[in-house]
Protein backbone atom coordinates (compact mmCIF):
# COMPACT_ATOMS: atom_id res chain seq x y z
CA UNK A 1 0.00 0.00 0.00
CA UNK A 2 1.40 3.17 -0.84
CA UNK A 3 2.30 5.88 2.30
CA UNK A 4 0.56 8.66 2.18
CA UNK A 5 2.38 12.25 2.55
CA UNK A 6 -0.75 14.58 2.54
CA UNK A 7 -3.83 14.03 2.78
CA UNK A 8 -7.17 16.69 2.53
CA UNK A 9 -10.12 15.37 3.65
CA UNK A 10 -13.82 17.15 2.98
CA UNK A 11 -12.31 20.56 3.62
CA UNK A 12 -14.40 23.83 3.97
CA UNK A 13 -13.42 26.94 4.03
CA UNK A 14 -15.50 29.92 3.92
CA UNK A 15 -14.02 34.06 4.53
CA UNK A 16 -17.74 35.43 5.78
CA UNK A 17 -20.40 34.41 3.14
CA UNK A 18 -17.67 33.54 0.29
CA UNK A 19 -17.10 30.05 0.21
CA UNK A 20 -14.04 29.13 -1.32
CA UNK A 21 -13.47 24.89 0.12
CA UNK A 22 -16.68 22.92 -0.62
CA UNK A 23 -15.26 20.07 0.14
CA UNK A 24 -11.78 19.64 -0.56
CA UNK A 25 -10.62 15.89 -1.28
CA UNK A 26 -7.16 15.44 -2.23
CA UNK A 27 -4.32 12.54 -1.48
CA UNK A 28 -0.80 12.72 -2.30
CA UNK A 29 1.65 9.72 -2.32
CA UNK A 30 4.81 9.78 -0.82
CA UNK A 31 7.62 10.71 -3.50
CA UNK A 32 4.91 11.92 -6.05
CA UNK A 33 4.65 15.20 -7.65
CA UNK A 34 1.32 16.72 -7.47
CA UNK A 35 0.14 19.64 -9.30
CA UNK A 36 -2.95 21.82 -8.35
CA UNK A 37 -4.52 23.09 -11.60
CA UNK A 38 -7.43 25.66 -11.99
CA UNK A 39 -8.77 29.02 -12.32
CA UNK A 40 -8.14 32.07 -10.23
CA UNK A 41 -10.48 32.03 -7.03
CA UNK A 42 -11.10 28.67 -7.21
CA UNK A 43 -9.03 27.58 -3.92
CA UNK A 44 -5.91 26.39 -4.85
CA UNK A 45 -3.72 28.58 -2.50
CA UNK A 46 -6.35 28.39 0.07
CA UNK A 47 -5.42 24.79 -0.01
CA UNK A 48 -1.85 25.49 0.50
CA UNK A 49 -2.29 27.36 3.66
CA UNK A 50 -4.49 24.63 5.28
CA UNK A 51 -1.67 22.25 4.49
CA UNK A 52 0.72 24.36 6.48
CA UNK A 53 -1.81 24.95 9.27
CA UNK A 54 -1.74 28.85 8.49
CA UNK A 55 -5.47 27.98 8.46
CA UNK A 56 -7.82 25.86 9.89
CA UNK A 57 -10.51 24.90 8.36
CA UNK A 58 -14.67 25.39 8.47
CA UNK A 59 -14.82 21.25 8.70
CA UNK A 60 -12.61 18.66 7.62
CA UNK A 61 -9.20 17.60 7.83
CA UNK A 62 -5.62 17.92 6.31
CA UNK A 63 -3.48 15.34 7.06
CA UNK A 64 0.53 15.32 7.30
CA UNK A 65 2.19 11.62 7.07
CA UNK A 66 -1.38 10.68 8.48
CA UNK A 67 -1.21 13.10 11.57
CA UNK A 68 -3.44 15.65 11.71
CA UNK A 69 -2.66 19.41 11.35
CA UNK A 70 -6.01 21.07 11.22
CA UNK A 71 -7.01 22.73 14.55
CA UNK A 72 -3.83 21.43 16.12
CA UNK A 73 -1.62 22.72 19.10
CA UNK A 74 0.71 24.89 18.44
CA UNK A 75 3.66 22.47 19.10
CA UNK A 76 2.28 19.49 17.68
CA UNK A 77 1.70 22.04 14.28
CA UNK A 78 5.21 22.90 14.58
CA UNK A 79 6.27 19.34 14.36
CA UNK A 80 4.28 18.65 11.58
CA UNK A 81 5.67 22.17 9.60
CA UNK A 82 9.13 20.71 10.03
CA UNK A 83 8.29 18.44 7.54
CA UNK A 84 7.66 20.86 5.03
CA UNK A 85 9.18 22.84 2.87
CA UNK A 86 7.23 26.11 1.25
CA UNK A 87 8.35 28.04 -2.33
CA UNK A 88 6.22 31.11 -2.38
CA UNK A 89 5.20 32.70 -5.58
CA UNK A 90 7.43 35.74 -4.61
CA UNK A 91 10.65 33.77 -3.16
CA UNK A 92 9.69 36.12 -0.12
CA UNK A 93 12.86 36.66 0.33
CA UNK A 94 14.46 39.56 3.25
CA UNK A 95 15.70 42.60 1.37
CA UNK A 96 17.96 43.69 3.32
CA UNK A 97 19.98 40.12 3.76
CA UNK A 98 22.74 38.60 1.47
CA UNK A 99 21.62 35.20 -0.58
CA UNK A 100 23.61 33.04 2.12
CA UNK A 101 21.70 34.81 4.84
CA UNK A 102 18.50 34.13 3.95
CA UNK A 103 19.33 30.71 3.26
CA UNK A 104 20.68 30.60 7.02
CA UNK A 105 17.66 31.86 8.43
CA UNK A 106 15.10 29.30 8.98
CA UNK A 107 18.54 27.13 10.73
CA UNK A 108 19.15 30.56 12.70
CA UNK A 109 15.86 31.00 13.63
CA UNK A 110 14.58 27.56 14.75
CA UNK A 111 18.11 27.12 16.22
CA UNK A 112 19.15 24.17 13.77
CA UNK A 113 22.47 24.59 13.53
CA UNK A 114 25.15 26.90 13.98
CA UNK A 115 28.61 27.74 13.52
CA UNK A 116 30.57 25.28 10.68
CA UNK A 117 27.52 22.87 10.66
CA UNK A 118 25.18 25.88 9.77
CA UNK A 119 27.92 27.13 7.24
CA UNK A 120 28.12 23.57 5.50
CA UNK A 121 24.26 23.21 5.51
CA UNK A 122 23.72 26.36 3.82
CA UNK A 123 26.60 26.19 1.42
CA UNK A 124 25.71 22.29 0.08
CA UNK A 125 21.93 23.70 -0.64
CA UNK A 126 23.77 26.93 -2.67
CA UNK A 127 26.22 24.74 -4.58
CA UNK A 128 23.13 22.27 -5.37
CA UNK A 129 21.27 24.98 -6.95
CA UNK A 130 24.44 26.73 -8.37
CA UNK A 131 23.90 30.02 -6.32
CA UNK A 132 27.81 30.13 -4.90
CA UNK A 133 28.32 33.22 -7.11
CA UNK A 134 25.59 35.00 -5.77
CA UNK A 135 26.05 34.42 -2.05
CA UNK A 136 26.85 37.62 -0.60
CA UNK A 137 24.81 39.66 -3.24
CA UNK A 138 21.30 41.24 -2.09
CA UNK A 139 18.37 40.19 -3.45
CA UNK A 140 17.32 43.73 -5.30
CA UNK A 141 20.54 42.71 -7.44
CA UNK A 142 19.53 39.20 -8.76
CA UNK A 143 16.97 38.09 -11.75
CA UNK A 144 13.37 36.51 -10.69
CA UNK A 145 14.74 33.14 -11.89
CA UNK A 146 17.52 33.20 -9.38
CA UNK A 147 15.05 34.85 -6.31
CA UNK A 148 12.91 31.67 -7.46
CA UNK A 149 16.25 29.33 -6.47
CA UNK A 150 17.39 31.19 -3.15
CA UNK A 151 13.83 30.57 -2.23
CA UNK A 152 13.71 27.08 -2.68
CA UNK A 153 17.21 27.08 -1.08
CA UNK A 154 16.11 28.33 1.88
CA UNK A 155 13.06 25.67 1.48
CA UNK A 156 15.80 22.82 1.52
CA UNK A 157 17.71 23.70 4.30
CA UNK A 158 16.07 22.20 7.43
CA UNK A 159 15.80 19.19 4.90
CA UNK A 160 11.84 18.64 4.35
CA UNK A 161 9.77 15.57 3.36
CA UNK A 162 7.70 17.22 1.70
CA UNK A 163 7.56 20.75 -0.51
CA UNK A 164 5.03 22.86 -1.71
CA UNK A 165 5.12 25.73 -4.12
CA UNK A 166 2.71 28.21 -5.25
CA UNK A 167 3.11 29.25 -8.44
CA UNK A 168 6.74 28.63 -8.64
CA UNK A 169 6.96 30.08 -12.37
CA UNK A 170 5.34 32.87 -12.25
CA UNK A 171 6.69 35.82 -13.87
CA UNK A 172 9.74 33.86 -15.44
CA UNK A 173 10.30 33.70 -19.00
CA UNK A 174 10.21 29.79 -20.50
CA UNK A 175 14.08 29.32 -20.59
CA UNK A 176 13.86 29.99 -16.46
CA UNK A 177 10.87 28.36 -16.66
CA UNK A 178 12.16 25.24 -17.45
CA UNK A 179 15.34 25.65 -14.91
CA UNK A 180 12.43 25.60 -12.12
CA UNK A 181 10.75 23.02 -13.17
CA UNK A 182 13.85 20.49 -14.16
CA UNK A 183 14.88 21.46 -10.29
CA UNK A 184 11.40 19.52 -9.03
CA UNK A 185 12.08 16.98 -11.13
CA UNK A 186 15.38 16.65 -9.92
CA UNK A 187 14.78 17.18 -6.48
CA UNK A 188 11.87 14.02 -6.91
CA UNK A 189 14.72 11.82 -8.34
CA UNK A 190 17.46 12.68 -6.06
CA UNK A 191 16.07 13.48 -2.65
CA UNK A 192 12.96 11.00 -2.77
CA UNK A 193 10.49 14.55 -1.65
CA UNK A 194 6.77 14.77 -1.85
CA UNK A 195 6.32 17.35 -4.03
CA UNK A 196 2.82 19.92 -4.19
CA UNK A 197 3.05 22.50 -7.17
CA UNK A 198 0.00 25.30 -7.52
CA UNK A 199 0.84 26.35 -10.88
CA UNK A 200 -1.57 28.03 -13.85
CA UNK A 201 1.18 27.16 -16.05
CA UNK A 202 0.15 24.16 -18.47
CA UNK A 203 3.18 23.20 -20.23
CA UNK A 204 4.98 23.27 -16.75
CA UNK A 205 1.93 21.03 -15.47
CA UNK A 206 2.52 18.46 -18.03
CA UNK A 207 6.04 18.21 -17.59
CA UNK A 208 6.97 17.66 -13.67
CA UNK A 209 3.40 16.32 -12.64
CA UNK A 210 3.08 12.71 -11.87
CA UNK A 211 -0.49 13.72 -11.44
CA UNK A 212 -2.96 16.15 -11.74
CA UNK A 213 -5.61 17.52 -9.54
CA UNK A 214 -7.83 20.37 -11.05
CA UNK A 215 -9.88 22.32 -9.20
CA UNK A 216 -13.19 24.44 -9.45
CA UNK A 217 -15.65 26.04 -7.45
CA UNK A 218 -13.77 24.72 -4.38
CA UNK A 219 -13.66 21.40 -5.31
CA UNK A 220 -11.48 18.97 -7.10
CA UNK A 221 -13.18 17.91 -10.36
CA UNK A 222 -10.79 15.36 -11.57
CA UNK A 223 -7.89 13.77 -10.56
CA UNK A 224 -5.23 11.87 -13.11
CA UNK A 225 -2.15 11.78 -15.40
CA UNK A 226 -1.01 14.60 -17.35
CA UNK A 227 -2.29 12.42 -20.49
CA UNK A 228 -5.83 11.71 -18.48
CA UNK A 229 -6.38 15.19 -17.96
CA UNK A 230 -5.35 16.32 -21.49
CA UNK A 231 -7.77 13.41 -22.35
CA UNK A 232 -10.41 14.21 -20.23
CA UNK A 233 -14.13 14.76 -22.07
CA UNK A 234 -14.95 17.10 -19.67
CA UNK A 235 -16.21 20.59 -20.99
CA UNK A 236 -14.65 22.77 -18.44
CA UNK A 237 -11.42 20.84 -17.94
CA UNK A 238 -11.27 21.27 -21.96
CA UNK A 239 -11.95 25.03 -22.01
CA UNK A 240 -8.93 25.78 -19.14
CA UNK A 241 -6.52 23.49 -20.48
CA UNK A 242 -7.26 25.30 -24.27
CA UNK A 243 -7.54 28.55 -22.96
CA UNK A 244 -10.64 28.81 -24.58
CA UNK A 245 -13.03 31.92 -23.85
CA UNK A 246 -16.51 29.91 -25.00
CA UNK A 247 -17.37 27.10 -22.56
CA UNK A 248 -18.88 26.61 -19.36
CA UNK A 249 -16.33 28.34 -17.12
CA UNK A 250 -18.01 31.55 -16.44
CA UNK A 251 -16.24 34.97 -17.06
CA UNK A 252 -16.38 37.77 -15.59
CA UNK A 253 -18.00 40.37 -18.49
CA UNK A 254 -15.30 42.76 -19.05
CA UNK A 255 -12.85 40.22 -19.37
CA UNK A 256 -14.63 38.29 -21.87
CA UNK A 257 -15.08 41.56 -23.57
CA UNK A 258 -11.45 42.62 -23.71
CA UNK A 259 -10.74 39.44 -24.83
CA UNK A 260 -12.78 39.17 -27.90
CA UNK A 261 -11.75 42.83 -28.68
CA UNK A 262 -8.11 40.90 -29.34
Amino acid sequence: MDTLAIEMRNVHKAFGSRKILKGMNIKVKKGETMVILGPSGTGKSVSLKHLTGLLDPDEGECFIFGESISHAEPRKKESLRSKLGVLFQSGALINWLTVYENVALPLREHKIAEGKELDDIVMEKLRWLDLVPAKDTLPGDISGGMKKRVGLARALTSRPEIVMYDEPTSGLDPVMSNVINDLVIRMQKELGLTSIVVTHDMSSAYRIADRISFLYEGQVLYCGTPKEIQESPHPVIQQFINGRTEGPMILDHSELKAVKSN
